[in-house]
C-alpha cells in the first residue's frame, strides 16, 4: 500500500492548473527547478524556526509538502501531456528529488532530544529509495515506486508527525521513536523495489 495509489485522482484535480501553465508556455523543467529552490528556502526557514523553538515553523513543513507534492505532479503532467519530455528533464526529475528530500528533512536534526544519525540516516535511505526506483528504468524495466514509504508516503508521515509536535511539543521527546519507525519502513521500501524489479529483469534476459 502507497499514498501513490491515489496519484490519477490527485492528478485531475490538478489538470485545469497544468492546462494553464501549459497554454502560458511554463515548461515541466521550470515546474522542478522551482519545487527544488523553494524546498530549500523553506528548509532553511524551517532551520531557524526550530532553531529558535519557534514551533509554528513546524507548520510550514506540511503545508510546503503539499504544495510540493502538487508541483511533482504538474511537472510530470505537462512532460507527459504536452510533449515536453526530454533526458534532461529525466536527470532534473530525480536529483531535484533527493536535493528536496534532503534540504526539508535535515533541519529536523535540530529537535530538540533528537539523535542526528537518525535523521542522516532517513535523508539516506530516502534518497536510496530513490535509486533503487530508478534502477528498473536503467535496466530496462519499469520505474519502482513500492511503498510502504515512497516519496508520498514520506512527505505524509513526517508532514503528520510536524502536526503533532507542534500540536504537542512535550511529544517531541519522544521523535526518535517516530523516526526509527520511518527508517525501518524505508529499509523496508528499497527491498520491495529491489526485490519487485528483479523478476522483470530476470524475465528480460
Amino acid at each position: 500500500m502507497s499514498i501513490y495509489l491515489l496519484k490519477p485522482k490527485f492528478q485531475a484535480l490538478l489538470r485545469p492548473i497544468v492546462q494553464t501553465l501549459a497554454a502560458k508556455n511554463i515548461t515541466a523543467n521550470q515546474i522542478t527547478l522551482l519545487a527544488c529552490a523553494a524546498s530549500i528556502i523553506v528548509g532553511l526557514i524551517l532551520a531557524v524556526c526550530i532553531s529558535q523553538q519557534a514551533w509554528l515553523g513546524l507548520l510550514l513543513l506540511p503545508l510546503f509538502l503539499f504544495i510540493r507534492m502538487a508541483m511533482n505532479a504538474v511537472d510530470g503532467m505537462l512532460a507527459r501531456e504536452h510533449q515536453q519530455q526530454s533526458a534532461l528533464g529525466g536527470y532534473l526529475n530525480e536529483l531535484t528529488d533527493v536535493i528536496s528530500d534532503s534540504a526539508l528533512y535535515l533541519p529536523l536534526i535540530l529537535l530538540p532530544h533528537t539523535h542526528a544519525w537518525l535523521v542522516y540516516l532517513l535523508v539516506f535511505q530516502a534518497a536510496l529509495t530513490e535509486f533503487a526506483g530508478v534502477l528498473g528504468q536503467v535496466h530496462g524495466n519499469s520505474r519502482r515506486y513500492d511503498g510502504p514509504m515512497g516519496k508520498s508516503d514520506r512527505a505524509f508521515t513526517i508532514g503528520l508527525l510536524a502536526i503533532v509536535g507542534f500540536s504537542f511539543p512535550h511529544t517531541l521527546a519522544y521523535q526518535n521513536i517516530a523516526f526509527i519507525l520511518i527508517n525501518l519502513a524505508l529499509a523496508y521500501t528499497i527491498y520491495r523495489r529491489i526485490h519487485n524489479g528483479l523478476p522483470q529483469t530476470q524475465e528480460s534476459t
